[in-house]
Protein backbone atom coordinates (compact mmCIF):
# COMPACT_ATOMS: atom_id res chain seq x y z
CA UNK A 1 0.00 0.00 0.00
CA UNK A 2 1.05 3.40 -1.21
CA UNK A 3 1.11 6.27 0.75
CA UNK A 4 -0.58 9.29 -0.64
CA UNK A 5 0.92 12.75 0.61
CA UNK A 6 -2.41 14.18 -0.39
CA UNK A 7 -4.27 12.99 2.46
CA UNK A 8 -2.23 14.22 5.32
CA UNK A 9 -3.94 16.32 7.26
CA UNK A 10 -2.89 19.75 8.45
CA UNK A 11 -3.00 21.62 11.27
CA UNK A 12 -5.24 24.04 12.79
CA UNK A 13 -5.67 27.35 13.08
CA UNK A 14 -4.51 27.70 17.08
CA UNK A 15 -1.32 24.85 15.99
CA UNK A 16 -0.92 27.02 12.78
CA UNK A 17 -0.20 30.55 14.95
CA UNK A 18 2.02 28.50 17.67
CA UNK A 19 4.37 27.51 14.55
CA UNK A 20 4.50 30.97 13.20
CA UNK A 21 5.53 32.10 16.90
CA UNK A 22 7.45 29.01 17.05
CA UNK A 23 9.50 30.16 13.74
CA UNK A 24 10.25 33.91 14.91
CA UNK A 25 12.01 32.96 18.39
CA UNK A 26 13.83 30.05 16.16
CA UNK A 27 14.85 33.34 13.95
CA UNK A 28 16.00 35.54 17.08
CA UNK A 29 17.53 32.99 19.30
CA UNK A 30 19.35 29.85 17.68
CA UNK A 31 20.21 31.41 14.34
CA UNK A 32 21.14 28.57 12.20
CA UNK A 33 18.34 26.20 13.13
CA UNK A 34 15.10 25.81 10.52
CA UNK A 35 12.38 25.50 13.75
CA UNK A 36 12.78 24.89 17.38
CA UNK A 37 9.43 24.10 18.27
CA UNK A 38 8.23 24.90 22.02
CA UNK A 39 8.64 24.42 24.95
CA UNK A 40 12.06 22.73 24.71
CA UNK A 41 14.47 22.64 27.94
CA UNK A 42 17.78 23.35 27.84
CA UNK A 43 20.99 22.80 30.49
CA UNK A 44 23.95 23.96 29.61
CA UNK A 45 23.20 25.79 26.68
CA UNK A 46 26.54 27.13 25.95
CA UNK A 47 27.82 23.59 25.24
CA UNK A 48 25.03 22.86 22.98
CA UNK A 49 25.91 23.54 19.40
CA UNK A 50 23.60 23.49 16.94
CA UNK A 51 24.42 22.39 13.33
CA UNK A 52 22.50 24.19 10.13
CA UNK A 53 18.96 23.73 9.93
CA UNK A 54 18.02 21.70 13.07
CA UNK A 55 14.66 21.04 13.73
CA UNK A 56 13.16 19.54 16.83
CA UNK A 57 9.80 18.47 18.14
CA UNK A 58 8.37 20.01 21.04
CA UNK A 59 8.98 19.21 25.08
CA UNK A 60 13.01 18.38 23.90
CA UNK A 61 15.36 18.02 27.03
CA UNK A 62 18.80 18.31 26.64
CA UNK A 63 21.30 18.87 29.20
CA UNK A 64 25.03 19.34 28.81
CA UNK A 65 26.27 19.08 32.74
CA UNK A 66 29.33 20.78 34.32
CA UNK A 67 32.20 21.97 32.70
CA UNK A 68 33.11 18.98 30.59
CA UNK A 69 29.73 18.17 28.93
CA UNK A 70 29.33 19.01 25.50
CA UNK A 71 26.10 18.20 23.06
CA UNK A 72 27.59 18.86 19.07
CA UNK A 73 24.75 18.72 16.68
CA UNK A 74 25.65 17.98 12.69
CA UNK A 75 23.78 19.47 9.85
CA UNK A 76 19.92 18.75 8.69
CA UNK A 77 19.46 16.88 12.52
CA UNK A 78 15.85 16.16 13.10
CA UNK A 79 14.57 15.47 17.08
CA UNK A 80 11.09 14.15 17.18
CA UNK A 81 8.70 14.76 20.54
CA UNK A 82 9.92 13.71 24.01
CA UNK A 83 13.92 13.39 23.45
CA UNK A 84 16.17 13.24 25.99
CA UNK A 85 19.76 14.16 25.45
CA UNK A 86 22.25 14.07 28.14
CA UNK A 87 26.06 14.83 28.36
CA UNK A 88 28.41 14.91 31.28
CA UNK A 89 31.37 14.41 28.55
CA UNK A 90 30.26 14.53 24.98
CA UNK A 91 27.63 13.54 22.51
CA UNK A 92 28.30 14.15 18.76
CA UNK A 93 25.17 13.75 16.36
CA UNK A 94 26.59 13.99 12.80
CA UNK A 95 24.55 15.34 9.58
CA UNK A 96 21.43 14.32 8.31
CA UNK A 97 20.56 12.52 11.48
CA UNK A 98 16.50 11.82 12.27
CA UNK A 99 15.83 10.63 15.64
CA UNK A 100 12.00 9.52 16.58
CA UNK A 101 10.42 10.15 19.63
CA UNK A 102 10.88 9.57 23.27
CA UNK A 103 14.66 8.79 22.22
CA UNK A 104 16.93 8.90 25.02
CA UNK A 105 20.68 8.92 25.10
CA UNK A 106 22.62 9.49 27.73
CA UNK A 107 26.94 9.14 27.86
CA UNK A 108 27.25 8.67 31.87
CA UNK A 109 25.79 6.50 34.38
CA UNK A 110 25.32 6.90 38.39
CA UNK A 111 27.98 4.84 39.35
CA UNK A 112 31.11 2.72 37.51
CA UNK A 113 30.35 -0.43 36.42
CA UNK A 114 32.94 -1.23 33.99
CA UNK A 115 35.55 -1.84 36.76
CA UNK A 116 35.67 -2.17 40.51
CA UNK A 117 34.28 0.42 42.87
CA UNK A 118 33.53 0.75 45.95
CA UNK A 119 31.35 4.20 45.76
CA UNK A 120 28.92 2.04 43.36
CA UNK A 121 28.35 -0.75 45.32
CA UNK A 122 24.25 -1.64 45.64
CA UNK A 123 24.55 -1.04 49.45
CA UNK A 124 24.85 3.32 48.12
CA UNK A 125 21.53 4.77 47.03
CA UNK A 126 22.48 5.34 43.13
CA UNK A 127 22.16 9.32 43.57
CA UNK A 128 25.19 9.13 45.92
CA UNK A 129 27.40 7.22 43.30
CA UNK A 130 29.58 8.88 41.51
CA UNK A 131 29.32 9.94 38.09
CA UNK A 132 30.79 8.29 35.18
CA UNK A 133 31.26 8.94 31.91
CA UNK A 134 32.07 7.29 28.16
CA UNK A 135 31.38 9.48 24.99
CA UNK A 136 28.47 8.65 22.48
CA UNK A 137 29.22 8.98 18.66
CA UNK A 138 26.35 8.89 16.26
CA UNK A 139 27.08 9.28 12.57
CA UNK A 140 25.65 10.77 9.22
CA UNK A 141 22.65 9.58 7.89
CA UNK A 142 21.40 7.50 11.26
CA UNK A 143 17.79 6.54 11.57
CA UNK A 144 16.77 6.30 15.23
CA UNK A 145 13.59 4.76 15.84
CA UNK A 146 10.52 5.49 18.47
CA UNK A 147 12.01 4.82 21.90
CA UNK A 148 15.48 3.85 21.35
CA UNK A 149 18.04 4.61 24.01
CA UNK A 150 21.67 5.14 23.47
CA UNK A 151 23.93 4.06 26.19
CA UNK A 152 27.47 5.30 27.56
CA UNK A 153 30.36 4.67 25.03
CA UNK A 154 28.05 3.66 22.42
CA UNK A 155 28.97 4.33 18.55
CA UNK A 156 26.37 4.45 15.69
CA UNK A 157 27.82 4.22 12.53
CA UNK A 158 27.30 5.87 9.42
CA UNK A 159 24.15 5.00 7.26
CA UNK A 160 22.71 3.15 10.37
CA UNK A 161 19.30 1.96 11.68
CA UNK A 162 18.16 1.24 14.89
CA UNK A 163 14.35 -0.09 15.51
CA UNK A 164 12.36 1.06 17.44
CA UNK A 165 12.38 0.41 21.33
CA UNK A 166 15.98 -0.83 20.93
CA UNK A 167 18.63 -0.38 23.93
CA UNK A 168 21.56 0.01 22.41
CA UNK A 169 24.31 -1.10 24.81
CA UNK A 170 27.38 -1.56 22.03
CA UNK A 171 28.88 -0.48 19.09
CA UNK A 172 26.52 -0.72 15.80
CA UNK A 173 28.50 -0.95 12.63
CA UNK A 174 28.07 1.68 9.68
CA UNK A 175 24.90 0.54 7.16
CA UNK A 176 23.28 -1.84 9.22
CA UNK A 177 19.71 -2.24 10.98
CA UNK A 178 19.81 -2.83 14.49
CA UNK A 179 16.12 -4.15 16.65
CA UNK A 180 15.77 -5.30 20.15
CA UNK A 181 17.37 -5.19 23.78
CA UNK A 182 19.85 -5.27 24.06
CA UNK A 183 20.65 -4.55 20.30
CA UNK A 184 21.73 -6.62 17.93
CA UNK A 185 22.41 -6.47 13.67
CA UNK A 186 19.72 -8.15 11.78
CA UNK A 187 20.48 -6.98 8.50
CA UNK A 188 23.45 -5.21 6.46
CA UNK A 189 23.84 -2.94 3.36
CA UNK A 190 24.73 -4.60 -0.06
CA UNK A 191 26.86 -2.13 -1.83
CA UNK A 192 26.96 -4.88 -4.77
CA UNK A 193 23.13 -5.71 -5.13
CA UNK A 194 21.52 -2.16 -2.87
CA UNK A 195 19.60 -4.66 -1.02
CA UNK A 196 19.31 -5.04 2.73
CA UNK A 197 20.29 -8.51 3.53
CA UNK A 198 19.59 -10.27 6.44
CA UNK A 199 22.14 -11.76 8.57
Amino acid sequence: MRFNPSKIKTYGFLQMLWLIFCRINTFIFFNDCRLIRLPIFLRGRGAIIFGKNFVCGYLVRLDAFGSRGCIRFGENVQLNDFVHIGALESISIGDNVLIGSRVFISDHNHGNYQMEDEASAPGIPPADRPLSSRPVRIGNNVWLGEQVCILPGVTVGDGAIVGANSVVTRDIPPNSISAGNPARVIRVFDAETKIWRRI
